[in-house]
């Protein structure tokens, strides 16, 4: 037997017996909130975000959880959170005008400071994303006819709208999905990405921090309201993978998974997800994790063969430092649980 076609087998043989044994560890978390942001800084520290104003963190790798709420904002959903340590964190809330807002922490969540609040009623935020702690881009759905888009330089000091004169339109019924903070993503020092649904399924990129734009048709199903792309993840620079599908109908396989190699100017469809899917992360170059509201899938060759770990309702997953954490439902806060370090498995070549 070849040296190529023994490294598949064992890693088949490894990723059987990892599936058999992998579960989410369920946390004792003090909330009923739907969460949908998350934020893993490293193994020990964790952010979430959902209903209710609400807020969670734990410094020690989950064994505490700390509810919070940011108050005066008892009402908003927060659908996306970007931690950077145990202190810092922001916070975006979703919905029309000034239900769309942005809050800071630097004391762990003991206070929050108001950054952003639409005055427009027809703003609607999805989420955002940071390349470092002071520079950050935040997404919304369309605004006469492209998607809204607010940039920060200083930590939050000021959201400045981004001009459109370098973006590409958006079609009729194209929009975004607040499904899992992960419609917008950033990598490296510059790159950003962002994608749509509804009438399309496009995925949106910028080499330069989003002062110009190219836009690349994908293969994601499409064509109605609840259709389309729902989340990004990039390996590098070159290498990412989108997950959607329907969320009208969560058992739907079909045309729910693609991969780019060249940074997303072109993609090529997937298969093997169990359903529609709002989330998506790598772990490293082989591992990654999807997630939604009919469960959840995990492979261990980089996407090529999936199994499916379970059946319950999540929105989102982030993996950072082997540590790998899912948020859902009725306050549904899970880490990957493994037998064996998942560094282990990186070594199958």
């Amino acid at each position: 037997m070849k040296r190529s076609n023994l490294a598949i087998l064992f890693l088949t043989i490894f990723s059987m017996f990892f599936t058999a044994n992998a579960q989410w560890q369920k946390q004792n978390v003090d909330t009923k909130a739907s969460l949908r942001g998350l934020s893993v800084v490293n193994q020990n520290v964790v952010w979430a975000s959902g209903t209710g104003g609400t807020f969670l963190r734990t410094i020690d790798g989950g064994k505490t959880w700390t509810v919070g709420k940011v108050p005066e904002a008892e009402k908003l959903d927060f659908r996306d959170v970007e931690a950077f340590d145990a202190n810092t964190a922001y916070l975006l809330s979703i919905g029309n005008g000034e239900t769309s807002r942005i809050y800071k922490t630097m004391d762990g969540g003991k206070t929050w400071e108001k950054q952003f609040q639409a005055t427009d009623k027809d703003i609607f935020l999805d989420a955002f994303a940071f390349w470092d702690k002071d520079h950050g881009i935040a997404m919304g759905d369309p605004v006469n006819g492209y998607f809204y888009l607010l940039r920060t330089d200083d930590g939050g000091k000021k959201w400045y709208p981004l001009p459109t004169d370098k973006m590409f339109p958006a079609k009729d019924g194209e929009a975004a999905f607040a499904a899992s903070g992960t419609c917008i993503i950033t990598q490296g020092k510059s790159n950003v990405f962002m994608v749509s649904g509804g009438t399309q399924a496009r995925v949106f990129r910028s080499t330069n921090r989003g002062n110009s734009w190219l836009v690349s048709e994908t293969p994601i199903t499409k064509g109605t309201q609840g259709s389309g792309i729902f989340s990004i993840a990039m390996l590098d620079a070159k290498n990412g993978v989108i997950v959607g599908g329907n969320y009208e109908k969560p058992n739907e396989i079909n045309n729910n998974l693609a991969f780019t190699k060249d940074g997303g100017k072109t993609w090529t469809l997937g298969k093997g997800l169990n359903g529609y899917r709002s989330g998506i992360t790598y772990a490293d170059k082989n591992i990654l994790v999807a997630v939604g509201s009919s469960g959840s899938d995990n492979s261990f060759n980089g996407g090529k063969v999936w199994n499916n770990l379970d059946k319950a309702n999540y929105n989102s997953v982030q993996a950072k430092d082997n540590s790998i954490w899912t948020v859902g439902a009725n306050g549904l806060v899970g880490r990957y649980n493994n037998p064996l370090d998942l560094v282990k498995l990186n070594q199958v070549e």
